[in-house]
């Protein structure tokens, strides 16, 4: 694992997560989306690609009522000659709107502008957004709560070089309560593997706990995008339930 990858290693609770990058090759953007929970119902969730869409869904309905449904169901990703991707339901809003603008920063700015942090006090977890289109633009941004209780929204532009990547999560890692929301500016990270499959096993072993300590994982999906053959998209997911 490179040392840029040991930051997700630091990190005991992320949250949700969303990198964006591109590949060793430089032939595909990568993205990756990766769930995190410590309640039952948080936990009790999975990845499901549907068509053209990575969705986070219920593995027990039973679990899922103990917790807010409105914010723990929703479409993760979108794919197609572009990938829009967050934790909520935000991410329809994305997809509508990258017909209005080819540039990403733009269309998360517009897409994102009646959003705000999410409702779930003490905790006001942050919004993480993704947009990119592949081979020419991406960007990243996250929508918090300040200590005086104003919405802040930050958008960054991700530049899309071999072997690089941008994250942020919603988390700063620090399992505490309430949870820090994530600070500054997306992390830098190093994309060494050849294909999706390697990148999200790189992920999910980077977010494993130290022994004795709960696993708060929930899943992880890696998206590799053919830079010239737009609609070509490859997908892997990792479900924990499913390893078990």
């Amino acid at each position: 694992m490179n040392k840029r990858m040991e930051y997700l290693r630091s990190m005991t609770y992320p949250g949700r997560l969303i990198i964006i990058g591109r590949d060793m090759s430089g032939n595909y953007d990568v993205i990756v989306y990766a769930v995190s929970g410590r309640s039952p119902s948080s936990q009790a969730r999975k990845i499901e690609s549907t068509g053209d869409t990575l969705w986070v869904k219920p593995t027990d309905e039973r679990l899922l009522k103990q917790g807010n449904p409105d914010l723990l169901i929703y479409p993760a990703v979108f794919l197609n000659e572009y990938v829009a991707v967050s934790n909520g339901k935000q991410t329809k809003d994305i997809k509508r709107y990258v017909s209005q603008s080819k540039n990403a920063v733009e269309v998360l700015n517009s897409s994102l502008s009646n959003w705000e942090y999410e409702p779930d006090e003490p905790v006001f977890t942050p919004r993480i957004s993704g947009c990119v289109f592949p081979g020419k633009n991406a960007a990243l941004s996250i929508i918090k709560r300040s200590e005086e209780g104003k919405c802040l929204r930050f958008y960054f532009e991700v530049p899309l070089i071999p072997g690089k990547a941008k994250m942020v999560s919603t988390y700063t890692g620090v399992n505490s309560d309430p949870l820090p929301s994530f600070e500054g500016e997306p992390w830098d990270l190093e994309l060494e593997e050849k294909n999706e499959i390697n990148t999200a096993e790189n992920i999910y072993e980077a977010l494993k706990p130290e022994e004795k300590q709960p696993d708060l994982r929930v899943a992880v999906a890696c998206v590799f995008c053919d830079r010239k053959k737009l609609n070509l998209h490859k997908v892997h997911i990792i479900n924990r339930h499913e390893r078990k």
